[in-house]
């Protein structure tokens, strides 16, 4: 995805194991983040950052997504122990994460962790990709709303 783009439409499982739609993010600003998977120490640190962050994005009406390859039930458990106050989808296919153009990282042998972030018209207005600075996903998402809020 390019700066610009348009949220894609998908469909996909949230921990509930309930259908989620993107198509119902619309109209709020929204941050969508792509993992490698559940209980890992960077990616457990990511999740944890997004909720030590949430009052935050809440503070600007910004939605917050996490997404990765675990199934409902996994997310459910990770959502539980650590207390995270966002949704997390299941893309067990990797369909949303090829949608969105992610790659894998490190040699090929982890799934990309992106980062990207949506006005509330559903344009792309910033992405960020690292693997290893996980918290600065959540910086770079508030600067980025901040920014788009600004006249």
């Amino acid at each position: 995805m390019n700066i610009g783009e348009t949220l894609p439409s998908f469909e996909l499982v949230d921990e509930k194991g309930q259908l989620f739609t993107s198509v119902s993010l619309v109209g709020n600003p929204l941050v969508i983040y792509f993992y490698p998977k559940d209980e890992t120490a960077g990616c457990t640190a990511q999740a944890c950052s997004f909720r030590d962050s949430y009052t935050a994005f809440d503070e600007l009406n910004a939605k917050v997504i996490g997404i990765s390859a675990d199934h409902s039930a996994q997310h459910a458990r990770f959502k539980e122990k650590h207390h995270l106050p966002f949704t997390l989808l299941a893309d067990t296919d990797n369909k949303v994460r090829r949608l969105f153009g992610l790659k894998n990282d490190v040699f090929g042998l982890l799934p990309g962790r992106e980062t990207f972030v949506f006005d509330a018209d559903g344009k792309l207005i910033h992405k960020f990709n690292s693997q290893f600075q996980v918290s600065r996903h959540v910086k770079e998402s508030l600067q980025a709303l901040a920014k788009s809020l600004k006249p």
